[in-house]
């Protein structure tokens, strides 16, 4: 263990003050500067989300006004932009969107708020989840651990985005009446739900692995014997052990499902108009990269330094835990 020495004042004596765990983690950390520039990126993100309708009034304008049709000098007659690079200007930072005339730069800063508002919410459910089934079925073992360990297997090898295409419509018309539009609200938990459901399966079987282990070494075993419940076990001798691989998974979850409700939003079972969206941003640079690049470039590059990021944080963590497992 790393100790600092420490004088006692009026004496001249010294004496050794040991670090906590979290301590020599933090100073590895620290020593990382790939992982401090990733932080650093991603707390960016996360400050930006937040602070969208801030930063739209600040700006003057929001995303989903059709500045473009308002105003007949800013698009053509084809609705593409006039002034070149997808209409940048000291006006709009970013440009404007082809055909509807929307401010691209509100557009994104919305989009990241509405992408990781949902993945925000995945994770934490999903991690949830993940702990309970893994530490149940670790635990328990037997026919408990048999089933859930076929249902994790099921899960993991189940066509999760096709099934997703395929049951988001059958979802809607089960929900919502014919005449009436999807509610954002129906929308977006449904997405949460769907992503819930495919994601806790990798992480329950990690943490039954390691609850398989943790049950047979002698400190549970001693909790045994002196009559402890079950329910102290889980809590006071096998959770905190399962802080780092719940961290450093939960880290790499996040940016995983960034990525995952994007996609959905993509292929058409995502956020629907007129919510802003970094997938149908995506879907529409598509329909218009050959005259206007501008347009996809920004979600894409925004999309990318944040998943990038993510994931070298992640690892960062990783190797701040667990120092031994660096490459």
């Amino acid at each position: 263990m790393d100790t600092v020495q420490a004088a006692t004042a009026g004496t001249g004596e010294t004496s050794l003050v040991g670090r906590s765990p979290a301590q020599l983690m933090w100073r590895r950390f620290r020593r990382d500067k790939t992982g401090m520039v990733s932080a650093v990126i991603v707390l960016f993100f996360i400050l930006v989300a937040l602070a969208a309708p801030l930063i739209s009034a600040v700006y003057g304008k929001d995303p989903y006004t059709t500045y473009g049709l308002d105003d007949p000098g800013l698009l053509n007659a084809y609705g593409f932009p006039i002034l070149p690079n997808g209409g940048i200007s000291s006006q709009f930072w970013f440009g404007i969107e082809p055909g509807l005339g929307r401010d691209v730069f509100t557009q994104l800063v919305y989009g990241i708020r509405t992408s990781l508002l949902i993945a925000l919410a995945a994770t934490a459910i999903t991690t949830v989840l993940g702990i309970v089934v893994g530490i149940v079925a670790g635990y328990v073992g037997g026919r408990t651990d048999y089933f859930i360990g076929r249902a994790i297997d099921v899960l993991l090898s189940f066509p999760s985005t096709l099934f997703i295409i395929a049951f988001m419509p059958v979802l809607e018309n089960l929900l919502v009446k014919p005449e009436e539009e999807t509610p954002v609200w129906l929308r977006a938990a449904a997405l949460i739900v769907f992503l819930t459901v495919f994601g806790w399966a990798g992480l329950a079987r990690l943490l039954r692995g390691n609850v398989l282990s943790l049950r047979e070494r002698e400190f549970v075993e001693a909790a045994k014997v002196t009559g402890a419940s079950p329910a102290r076990i889980i809590f006071k001798e096998l959770l905190p052990n399962l802080w780092t691989p719940i961290l450093i998974q939960s880290t790499l979850l996040l940016p995983a499902l960034v990525t995952s409700e994007a996609a959905l939003s993509f292929l058409g079972v995502g956020m629907i108009e007129p919510v802003p969206d970094w997938g149908r941003m995506f879907l529409r640079g598509t329909e218009v990269y050959q005259t206007d690049i501008t347009y996809l470039m920004f979600p894409g590059v925004a999309l990318l330094i944040f998943v990038v990021a993510f994931n070298l944080l992640g690892d960062s963590v990783r190797d701040a835990f667990d120092p031994k497992i660096r490459h």
